[in-house]
């Protein structure tokens, strides 16, 4: 499977990676596999469904989980066919072209989430250090034009890599390390000059999750000294949380990205299955947890998935 003679990226087909050293245990290790995607994909549409349809969930806060329940599923749902294309023993194969499609979506969702965890982090500095003006300053209008914003900060950057990558030809081993592609694992087997890709790469990482996570940070510091001006300690506890859920959230994208890039810059000749681990923690932790925290955390989401189980059981008697 490794390409001996050099061959242009358009021309390019690598193969991807399953379990290193499980092969034979792939169509068991689906399994657990189709299980988190059901579970993320199923709590997802729930929460999207639940907002969509109770108006009493029609404010900024929900609007901007909708958002993150969308980058959810668009995150976790891009390597699937890839993913289980491996692990069903279909095909190992996947053309350049392609595999930049699928690059450039997983890193532009990956980026957007982190934009509008920062949209959330506002969203609660302005519920608790300005209530009165919270609807009045997150307008319907403005949070479709954060959505739209953060998409395109997320996607626009990644424009000039994808272009560099049609100019590389590969003329090392054309077996990528994972079951989906990524930029850093494509550029390591090109025989080019990559240095503009890692450089430029660093860049992007550094102003889009370094000035989300900084902005998080700065707004958590207001939210807290807001927080110590409140008199009585039920006040404080009751504004604090509010923002459990979304600090909850906040850790489990975070925590699994800067893992995966500490493995793959400073842990290069570790296992093979500490890259696995990492690469599909990094894509399936925030789709299935986010749901769950939610659900449990807030309760206009929990009263809501509640009816909504109570409803369908309710449908399931009468047939």
């Amino acid at each position: 499977m490794a390409a001996s003679n050099s061959s242009s990226a358009l021309s390019s087909t690598f193969y991807l990676t399953g379990i290193p050293g499980y092969e034979e245990y792939h169509h068991w290790i689906s399994i657990p596999f189709c299980f988190l995607y059901l579970v993320g994909i199923t709590g997802n549409c729930s929460i999207l469904y639940i907002v969509r349809t109770d108006s009493r969930l029609h404010e900024p806060m929900y609007y901007f989980l909708a958002m993150l329940s969308l980058t959810d599923m668009a995150m976790s749902l891009t390597p699937m066919i890839s993913l289980f294309r491996v692990l069903w023993s279909i095909s190992r194969e996947i053309p350049f072209s392609v595999c930049v499609v699928q690059m450039f979506l997983i890193h532009t969702f990956s980026f957007t989430e982190s934009s509008v965890l920062l949209a959330m982090a506002l969203d609660r500095y302005v519920a608790i250090c300005h209530p009165l003006r919270y609807a009045t300053i997150l307008t319907p209008k403005l949070i479709a034009k954060i959505g739209i914003a953060a998409l395109l900060r997320s996607a626009i950057p990644l424009i000039p890599l994808l272009v560099r990558l049609a100019f590389f030809s590969f003329c090392h081993s054309h077996v990528l390390s994972h079951s989906y592609c990524l930029h850093q694992d494509i550029i390591r087997l090109a025989c080019a000059d990559i240095r503009f890709n890692v450089i430029y790469g660093m860049i992007v990482i550094s102003m889009l999750w370094g000035m989300d996570s900084l902005g998080i940070l700065v707004s958590y510091i207001f939210i807290l000294h807001s927080v110590l001006r409140i008199a009585s300690r039920e006040g404080r506890l009751k504004a604090l949380n509010t923002c459990a859920s979304h600090i909850c959230a906040v850790l489990i994208l975070y925590v699994p990205m800067i893992g995966l890039s500490i493995v793959h810059r400073f842990a290069k000749h570790s296992s093979p299955f500490v890259h696995i681990f990492m690469a599909h923690s990094y894509l399936m932790v925030s789709p299935v947890l986010n749901p769950i925290i939610y659900s449990v955390k807030n309760k206009q989401i929990r009263q809501g998935v509640l009816h909504l189980i109570s409803s369908r059981k309710m449908g399931s008697t009468l047939c």
